[in-house]
């Protein structure tokens, strides 16, 4: 279970570890990312918002060409790096405009951080 990074990552930010440790902008970050795509990926059902924003997540990755990249993310091994300019061309321009309202930073500014989280390695000890 060590190796899944972004699962680990995301299952925290969901609600299930609350030890916040020193990436504080990330998970606010990748937080307003959750509930961005949350929110527009509303295919009628309830519930599940997180694992249908995940879904939605890697769908877009995956048609931006980053699929390797977000793989890497949730196995073991080196995690892959991804670029503010690579996020920003994966995701709709509504959803990153949201996620930079909600953390309160430049559309660009939010891209970058986001390129810069979803790769990092959580301890979880």
């Amino acid at each position: 279970m060590a190796g899944n990074d972004l699962g680990s990552l995301l299952d925290s930010l969901l609600g299930g570890g609350g030890q916040g440790g020193g990436s504080g902008n990330a998970g606010n970050i990748l937080g307003a990312l959750l509930g961005a795509l949350g929110g527009s990926t509303s295919a009628g059902g309830g519930g599940g918002g997180g694992a249908n924003a995940l879904e939605g997540l890697i769908g877009m990755l995956a048609k931006s060409g980053l699929l390797d990249q977000a793989q890497s993310w949730v196995g073991t091994g080196e995690n892959k790096p991804v670029s503010g300019a690579q996020i920003a061309q994966a995701l709709p321009d509504g959803t990153l405009q949201k996620v930079a309202q909600d953390a309160g930073v430049s559309t660009e500014q939010a891209a970058d951080d986001i390129a810069r989280s979803l790769p990092e390695k959580r301890s979880t000890s």
